[in-house]
């Protein structure tokens, strides 16, 4: 009896975390950076690593690195595959293949990206403590 109200604690986390996720997708490609600071924690132990990029710690830093994408983006779309979603007490971590169709100029752009997201629960809400996006060959 005790482990079935653990699964199902554990499936409402995993809905929540996916949401939490979907959210963050959500904020992207609108290029709002408002919508943005609704999904970070705004901790200094936040970091993030864009492909290509070096790593940004402490809000302020990963905050002026969406600034600077949404700033040089003209459009961004992302189809989301092979989405894995752990949850641990109040961490999670959501892995997934981005399928990006982007706009910087004229032409569209498609990449794919692999991505970990990682979540930590705060107060009653999921919020993205790490975001590590790495490109995707071929």
């Amino acid at each position: 009896y005790g482990s079935f109200c653990g699964d199902r604690m554990l499936e409402r986390r995993i809905e929540e975390v996916t949401q939490a996720n979907q959210k963050f997708y959500a904020a992207f490609e609108s290029l709002d950076i408002m919508k943005m600071d609704e999904v970070w924690a705004h901790q200094e132990y936040v970091t993030c690593i864009h492909p290509g990029w070096s790593i940004r710690s402490d809000w302020p830093a990963v905050r002026d690195s969406w600034v600077l994408i949404f700033n040089n983006t003209f459009s961004m779309k992302f189809e989301l595959t092979e989405v894995m979603v752990q949850v641990a007490g109040d961490m999670a971590w959501v892995i997934c293949v981005e399928n990006i169709t982007s706009q910087q100029s004229d032409e569209p752009q498609q990449a794919k990206v692999l991505a970990t997201n990682l979540f930590e629960r705060i107060g009653d809400e999921w919020l993205m403590i790490h975001h590590h996006g790495s490109a995707v060959m071929g």
